[in-house]
């Protein structure tokens, strides 16, 4: 612990031109626990109790799925920008930025032999279509890339279906990302991959797969856990099996979209920023109420709280909606490349974009200094037994900013069944708790504020060394 204070006082010292002591920095955090309190009391057992679950779902049953570059997104966001006015916050406004727009059309599979059984499928994000006749072929199924090499004369002219076992998403996902270039390769017309998923019953999951400039495109969708497994003891057993696949999607001009950003000025240093966000698109199936409503109606609630409660930190309080996330950051990227000016004044960027289930405590990406501060943040959230500070944030659209060293959060949830409904028609309102919401409001609102409202802004480390401010 004496180390931990050591490096604390030192960079803080270095961050910024006042004389700090760990101390002084404790303290001040710890003054703020009363109004910790007050925001952690009226999302709990308070007038906002509930009033994150009932937004969401009001909302997500209003506009259902929101993919990028389709016009009920566009819908979606001058909803959520007029509601935001309502709730008397400021500087409500769009940030433009150009995203993909996929549709994804009719689609269908059957499986000709050894039977005829309709196969539930989803098409992946990006593809092509198939001719309108459709493409009838032989099937191949392997469970692995390196299985698919070793067969490669085996594969041409077929469909390649993946079995690959769920190792977790990190390394699985890549073969939704790259089964389609993988099976082009080696001559074969289509794929179908195996959902990335733990958990299916019949539920296929979509997402975005990447196509190379150099390999010729096939058309390429997720077929459930169930059928890959069927189609996989099919082959082993030596049997011929021929499905049609049938898919109308369409890759179009990209088109203007908005990041949706509403704000709490700063009192004393409102050109500095404590960002809270999370995504506003979504996959065209389901809601999107997990992926991501829960993280954007959070992080608008945090907002919402500190202006029910008549507070204003030091520094502006900035809520992000993103669009794009789902094809690749879009909405996030255009932000990074206009917001350039301001990366000296990020003192913190927090999304959640992994679930808003029951929370366990925030999680935080920064050095050390800056983590000992944290960690005397969370200690604010006593009165709801989430005090624990997990390392690191897991984030996606303010990644750019993690990775050029500004300290970012995430929560941490009990988010071990979030890839059961993840891009399928199962991410629905149903997945959300009302009781969970207000807690992950409760934690995401304490967070953004103290850290607003301190001294100094967070100290972190640069290419060029220590960030002075």
């Amino acid at each position: 612990m004496e180390f931990t204070l050591l490096v604390l006082t030192a960079a803080l010292m270095q961050a910024a031109s006042i004389p700090l002591t760990f101390h002084s920095v404790k303290d001040e955090i710890e003054s703020h626990r009363a109004d910790a309190e007050r925001i952690i009391n009226l999302v709990v057992n308070g007038s906002a109790k509930g009033q994150t679950y009932n937004r969401l779902a009001e909302f997500v049953d209003t506009f259902g799925s929101r993919i990028a570059g389709s016009q009920n997104l566009e819908n979606a966001i001058d909803y959520m920008m007029k509601k935001l006015k309502e709730d008397g916050l400021e500087n409500v406004h769009g940030e433009s930025a150009m995203v993909p727009h996929w549709v994804r059309g009719r689609e269908s599979a059957t499986l000709e032999q050894p039977r005829i059984l309709p196969l539930n499928i989803l098409g992946l994000g990006g593809s092509i279509a198939t001719p309108p006749e459709g493409i009838t072929a032989e099937v191949i199924v392997v469970k692995t890339f390196a299985e698919l090499k070793q067969r490669a004369a085996e594969a041409r002219g077929k469909i390649v279906v993946y079995n690959e076992d769920w190792v977790g998403y990190g390394d699985t996902v890549q073969y939704r990302s790259l089964g389609a270039v993988e099976a082009a390769k080696v001559g074969a017309v289509a794929s179908l991959i195996r959902s990335v998923t733990p958990f299916s019953i019949d539920s296929p999951h979509t997402g975005w797969q990447d196509y190379s400039d150099n390999v010729t495109k096939i058309p390429t969708a997720c077929i459930t856990i169930e059928i890959a497994q069927m189609l996989h003891r099919m082959s082993m057993r030596g049997e011929k099996m021929v499905i049609t696949l049938k898919m109308e999607a369409q890759n179009l001009p990209m088109v203007k979209s908005r990041n949706t950003v509403a704000e709490i000025k700063g009192s004393t240093y409102p050109d500095e920023v404590v960002i809270v966000s999370g995504h506003l698109d979504s996959w065209d199936v389901g809601q999107g109420a997990m992926d991501d409503g829960g993280g954007a109606f959070i992080s608008w609630q945090a907002l919402s709280l500190i202006r029910q409660l008549g507070l204003r930190p030091k520094r502006t309080l900035r809520m992000i909606m993103w669009t794009g996330e789902e094809e690749g950051l879009w909405g996030a990227q255009e932000y990074f490349k206009q917001h350039q000016a301001e990366i000296p004044k990020h003192s913190l960027v927090m999304e959640s974009d992994m679930g808003t289930f029951n929370p366990r405590g925030l999680q935080f990406s920064g050095n050390k200094a800056a983590t000992a501060i944290m960690k005397e943040v969370a200690q604010l959230l006593s009165s709801i037994n989430r005090t624990t500070l997990y390392s690191p944030a897991d984030v996606s659209d303010t990644t750019l900013w993690e990775n050029i060293g500004v300290p970012s959060g995430s929560i941490e949830n009990d988010n071990q069944n979030y890839f059961y409904f993840h891009h399928s028609n199962g991410d629905m309102m149903t997945v959300e708790n009302s009781g969970v919401l207000d807690l992950c409001s409760a934690i995401w609102a304490v967070a953004a504020y103290v850290v607003a409202d301190l001294d100094a802004v967070l100290p972190r480390d640069t290419a060029q060394g220590r960030l002075q401010l």
